[in-house]
């Protein structure tokens, strides 16, 4: 009950913000109508997703030392520079270790860059925010307005003008690359693709493709074929997109919002680390974690009434070994 509310404030607020941002709907292209409503049954589906998440008890306990944490005297000094790091890393720019990991990472990051420079301009544009106007009936000149009042003109014939009326066609090549070398990926590692969830694997990436394909398909049809099928095309590349914002805080795509959130996990354990709030396992006493952590383990298995706490003492190789032991000799008690 507590997420719908939350849920339903959010697509609420989202909508004032689409009627207010567009001057009362008179910047609100209606054309775009089908994708402003997809955006606000996706505000409704992350907010509903995120609430429930952070109820559980794990999250609700973790959000709780983060606070602390957080506004700490030590804690607002340090974090400005931390958490940019720290969403540095989340974000992905650092190459990930091992054998062929580098091709991976520069398909997730024009995956990422690619889908996140479009919706920095589709988004603003469908709700209104941003439009453009022409300067004049005759000329070439446009001039670009943000909540209605005019920010830059420009002429559509330049070198500016072809960027801000192309830039969507290089996020749709920049998707096309990463999304289809993932694709190519599942696709060639046979052994892989029995263990394959087709709407969690592989509809994703199709998803992407379709909707930077059908989008790169529209500024073909204007520029080299005089607009025929433009409309069917259109009405294609509307389905998709608002086909895969609804499906997106209910599928593997929920990874765009849940990455950043959990900086903050990352930017507690490292502040751990640095002050030397790191356990060591009771029967290896090699590093087993930060004390943070470990406090959030025993307070979420209290909650839980799962008398184990005495596990989190131990790293998994020495429970293994545990449990093993009591395993064995409880069998060879048995035996005899």
């Amino acid at each position: 009950m507590r997420a719908t509310s939350v849920a339903t404030a959010v697509s609420l607020l989202l909508v004032l913000a689409i009627v207010f941002g567009s001057r009362y709907l008179r910047t609100f292209d209606s054309a775009l109508l089908p994708y402003a409503v997809a955006t606000v049954f996706l505000a409704f589906g992350v907010a509903y997703r995120c609430t429930v998440r952070l109820s559980a008890p794990a999250p609700r306990n973790l959000r709780r030392q983060g606070r602390h944490s957080l506004f700490s005297k030590a804690g607002l000094r340090a974090a400005p520079r931390a958490l940019a790091r720290t969403l540095a890393v989340q974000l992905g720019f650092r190459t990930p270790p091992g054998a062929g990991s580098r091709t991976r990472w520069i398909a997730h990051q024009l995956i990422v860059w690619g889908c996140l420079l479009a919706a920095l301009i589709t988004f603003p544009m469908t709700w209104g925010w941003v439009s453009f106007t022409a300067a004049s009936p005759a000329g070439p000149g446009y001039e670009l307005r943000i909540w209605g009042f005019e920010v830059i003109g420009f002429d559509a014939l330049n070198v500016l003008g072809w960027a801000l009326f192309h830039v969507l066609d290089l996020a749709a090549v920049l998707v096309i690359a990463g999304a289809g070398y993932f694709l190519w990926l599942r696709m060639r590692n046979r052994g892989g693709v029995t263990g394959q969830n087709f709407a969690y694997d592989m509809l994703p990436l199709l998803a992407l493709i379709v909707i930077a394909v059908t989008g790169l398909l529209l500024t073909f049809s204007s520029l080299f074929l005089g607009g025929r099928g433009y409309a069917f095309l259109a009405v294609l590349h509307m389905v998709s997109v608002v086909f895969t914002l609804i499906c997106l805080p209910f599928g593997k795509f929920f990874h765009i919002v849940q990455r950043p959130a959990s900086a903050g996990a990352r930017l507690m354990g490292d502040r751990a680390r640095r002050s030397g709030e790191v356990r060591t396992c009771q029967g290896c006493e090699e590093p087993l974690g930060t004390e943070p952590a470990a406090s959030n383990l025993r307070t979420t298995m209290g909650d839980l009434d799962l008398p184990l706490e005495e596990w989190t003492a131990y790293c998994p190789r020495c429970k293994r070994r545990l449990r093993g032991g009591a395993y064995f000799a409880g069998s060879k008690k048995g035996a005899t």
